[in-house]
């Protein structure tokens, strides 16, 4: 009982000081940046504004990877779309770090990829300080890193130009205080992932291997406790800077309850589901049995990147190649539909690639990287079923758009798809959740009704934006 104790006292004591450590180097960093901030807000010019008509309101939306094409980004556009359809008088400023395209370029993507055409009324303030928030220039203390390099990146685009409104559509919780305290906006935020969660916190907990926690310190007690209290350090900064947003929307309910967690502002969050082109892909035209059932199509919609899981689709594969007979594994195709932000992304899907040959079905498996949306409206509409395997995905737009789409939806069970989107229930299923391999592989060739997706609708989301954020209209 003493020896249990003793252990129990020792692990407090680490977790302390590393809680302890955190919050200190954050603030001494932070240190030099509030003092040359301060300066430059008290003893030089005032920050730059825009010259505009005595009822036009600014609106400055934060999203430095804006034409990268994946779900977030059609957050963005479509909350840019809201505002103009809902407030004539709005001008809106995009801060993006996409240095290599213009204006036309940006907003031709936006057609192409999500069908959305915009007024004209919009511009785009370029950031030279993107790369400090990219995780690969923190090999360690990663969130630690890209916290403060999101003050330093905010802290650009806040003397680059200063809006009426402020809106975070990417999670950047860190330049909240800025935007609010030195310029003076009123702030509001969208957040499709809180950075840190109980759920984060109990794999380190349990040893578990994972994206973000790897085996070294999953397999060693003491460096466990220690990224334990480190994960409670961020979450402690992380409440500081979330709660001075006057407006909190979340994208799911799994998200909700962790924001409510941590930031504590019940009163100022609100859920609001991303917007999914369900609309369009309901009015797809079904694909006949017979046409089908030469493919066996199973589609998967995600970015390129580790934590969608693309290795359990690709073991799925080849698990599916040991049990079925010849024939049907000769009409089986897994489609990786998704988009790639950079040369680190394009450098996984080479590695995914390698993965498939050597487990012996790149042969049944086609990647479609960086494709127009009419391409993948038609990926969606030959398929049969639909695969999403990232472990507490946010929300899981491309789950919605798969049910639309009229897909057999197989997600993990975890996070949105969970709590918001998979109905199992006997009555009213719309799709399959897993947790493995072998259930993944179980469930694909199950059947399922489908019932109204219409609350994840892109009308529905720009009318519930439009009403959420109205109080900042009346107060600017």
């Amino acid at each position: 009982m003493f020896f249990y104790l003793h252990i129990r006292l020792i692990k407090f004591i680490c977790q302390s000081v590393a809680f302890i450590l955190t919050c200190w180097l954050f603030f001494m960093c932070l240190y030099p940046l509030f003092i040359w901030i301060v300066f430059k807000a008290f003893f030089t010019k005032s920050l730059q504004a825009h010259s505009k008509d005595n009822d036009e309101i600014t609106v400055g939306i934060f999203h430095p990877y804006c034409n990268a094409g994946a779900g977030g980004e059609r957050v963005l556009w479509s909350t840019v779309r809201a505002l103009q359809s809902y407030y004539k008088n709005v001008h809106v400023f995009i801060y993006t770090g996409d240095l290599d395209y213009d204006r036309e370029t940006i907003l031709a993507n936006v057609e192409k990829v999500f069908d959305l055409k915009l007024h004209n009324n919009i511009n785009i303030v370029y950031l030279h300080r993107r790369d400090w928030v990219e995780a690969k220039r923190y090999p360690f203390c990663t969130l630690l890193g890209q916290s403060l390099g999101s003050i330093w990146l905010g802290w650009e685009a806040l003397t680059l130009f200063k809006p009426d409104i402020y809106i975070d559509t990417m999670g950047y919780a860190f330049t909240y205080p800025l935007f609010k305290y030195f310029g003076g906006c009123k702030v509001a935020s969208y957040t499709h992932y809180p950075i840190i969660s109980s759920d984060m916190c109990n794999q380190v907990s349990n040893g578990s291997v994972s994206v973000t926690n790897c085996e070294l310190i999953a397999k060693n007690p003491f460096l466990s406790t220690l990224k334990l209290g480190y994960y409670k350090g961020i979450a402690f900064l992380y409440s500081l800077a979330g709660c001075s947003a006057d407006i909190v929307m979340v994208n799911s309910s799994w998200t909700q309850a962790h924001i409510n967690s941590i930031w504590n502002c019940p009163k100022r969050t609100h859920l609001l589901y991303p917007p999914c082109d369900v609309a369009k892909l309901i009015e797809l035209p079904l694909v006949s049995d017979d046409i089908k059932n030469q493919e066996i199509r199973i589609v998967s919609v995600s970015q390129f990147r580790p934590e969608k899981n693309h290795n359990l689709m690709i073991q799925v594969m080849e698990k599916l190649k040991s049990i079925v007979d010849d024939e049907t594994w000769s009409k089986m195709r897994l489609i990786l539909v998704g988009s790639c932000r950079s040369q680190v992304d394009e450098v996984y899907v080479n590695k995914l690639k390698n993965f498939a040959k050597k487990v012996y079905v790149n042969d049944n498996i086609e990647f479609k990287v960086n494709i127009p949306y009419n391409d993948l409206i038609q990926e969606l509409q030959k398929g049969t079923i639909g695969i999403h395997a990232m472990w507490n995905e946010h929300f899981g737009i491309s789950v919605v758009d798969g049910l639309a789409a009229g897909l057999i939806m197989i997600a993990h069970s975890s996070g949105g798809p969970l709590a918001d989107i998979v109905n199992i229930d006997t009555l009213t299923r719309n799709g399959y959740l897993a947790n493995d391999i072998d259930e993944y592989v179980e469930k694909i060739i199950s059947i399922v009704n489908m019932i109204s997706v219409d609350r994840f609708s892109t009308v529905s989301f720009e009318r519930n934006l439009a009403k959420i954020v109205e109080p900042l209209f009346k107060q600017s």
